[in-house]
């Protein structure tokens, strides 16, 4: 399935990967750049897979595992559009 990005979680990932490279450096932000691309992958062979928030429904939640972040996303029709990467000890999204 096509993935599309929001503004928000493009303007997320840039941040993420700003972030991390100045306190980490390029190796573990390089890491942490795979690991989203892995995850985001996974999503658009298996939109379906990860859980549905519980308070919206339409909106499905994949954790990174080795890294403290989710990535938000939602099933469209014909695609998967990511919503929102954020840390996971941030306060639960809303949308």
């Amino acid at each position: 399935m096509n993935v599309e990005y929001s503004k928000r979680a493009i303007t997320d990932l840039r941040k993420i990967s700003a972030d991390s490279r100045q306190a980490f450096g390029d190796r573990v932000a390089q890491a942490l750049e795979a690991r989203i691309r892995a995850v985001v992958d996974r999503i658009s062979r298996e939109p379906l897979s990860a859980p549905r928030l519980e308070q919206r429904p339409e909106i499905r939640v994949a954790p990174l595992i080795r890294y403290p972040f989710k990535i938000f996303y939602r099933v469209l029709d014909d695609r998967v559009r990511i919503l929102h990467i954020r840390h996971a000890a941030r306060r639960p999204w809303q949308g």
